[in-house]
């Protein structure tokens, strides 16, 4: 007999305060997220979570990471927040022919939990409910030899698989060159099954039309037949949220 999500969270906050932790400041979308990614398994999901306050903690002490950390990153203008889809999640477009690989991978990390925290945010209504989830949208459209980066694409899934559980709705790979492939291949081994099942490779009409039908064309790009035009991410300005 399967547990009620009520019980399993109610395990979940136990769980956690075992491991000498607390689930304080967390409401129940928050726990259900971290539930949800280790299989309704109490125990897995609290050590999921209490690695995450560590890491958290350590790696963004200030609660975000600031505009001047990333400098490099931000200068490439390679991410794009493009408002909300037709299901109400923020989308952020990466535009890989303006990446090249980093010489400083903190900084590059840093970018990452950047990118992924205030496109998040981009879709608090007044406060953080916890369960909200965000559409990416990776571009290799003009990708040449020198913009292949295989270990960024892993680092990107791998903080969204172990530190942002369930906040990728769908990941969409959009003009995907022959060369490319066999990178993909590689660093699909390092994605978790229900991580995969959440990328569309658009290679045919059918899935351009799932991609059109989840944007919608209020957050779809002029060039792919919307009506938005790219805004980089560092031209978005927030308000602030309800505490």
């Amino acid at each position: 007999m399967e547990k009620s999500p009520e019980i399993a969270v109610a395990q979940f906050r136990k769980s956690v305060q075992l491991l000498g932790s607390s689930t304080e400041s967390h409401g129940d979308p928050t726990l259900m997220r971290f539930l949800i990614a280790r299989s309704m398994d109490p125990d897995k999901a609290a050590k999921m979570f209490v690695q995450w306050q560590k890491w958290r903690a350590e790696f963004v002490p200030l609660g975000f990471i600031p505009d001047s950390e990333i400098p490099d990153e931000l200068e490439a203008r390679k991410a794009y927040l493009q408002g909300l889809s037709r299901e109400g999640y923020p989308v952020l477009i990466i535009k890989t022919s303006n990446h090249f690989p980093s010489k400083d991978q903190l900084q590059f990390k840093k970018f990452v939990v950047h990118i992924l925290d205030k496109t998040i945010a981009s879709s608090f209504k007044g406060s953080e409910i916890g369960n909200e989830k965000l559409i990416g949208v990776i571009d290799l459209k003009q990708i040449s030899y020198k913009n292949i980066d295989a270990r960024a694409l892993i680092t990107g899934f791998q903080f969204l698989q172990a530190y942002y559980p369930e906040r990728l709705a769908k990941c969409f790979l959009l003009n995907m060159p022959w060369f490319f492939v066999s990178v993909w291949r590689m660093v699909s081994y390092f994605l978790e099954k229900a991580t995969l099942e959440k990328v569309v490779i658009v290679t045919n009409e059918t899935e351009k039309e799932e991609f059109i039908r989840e944007i919608g064309e209020a957050a779809l790009l002029e060039e792919y037949g919307g009506q938005a035009k790219l805004v980089a991410i560092q031209d978005v300005v927030l308000t602030p949220t309800e505490s």
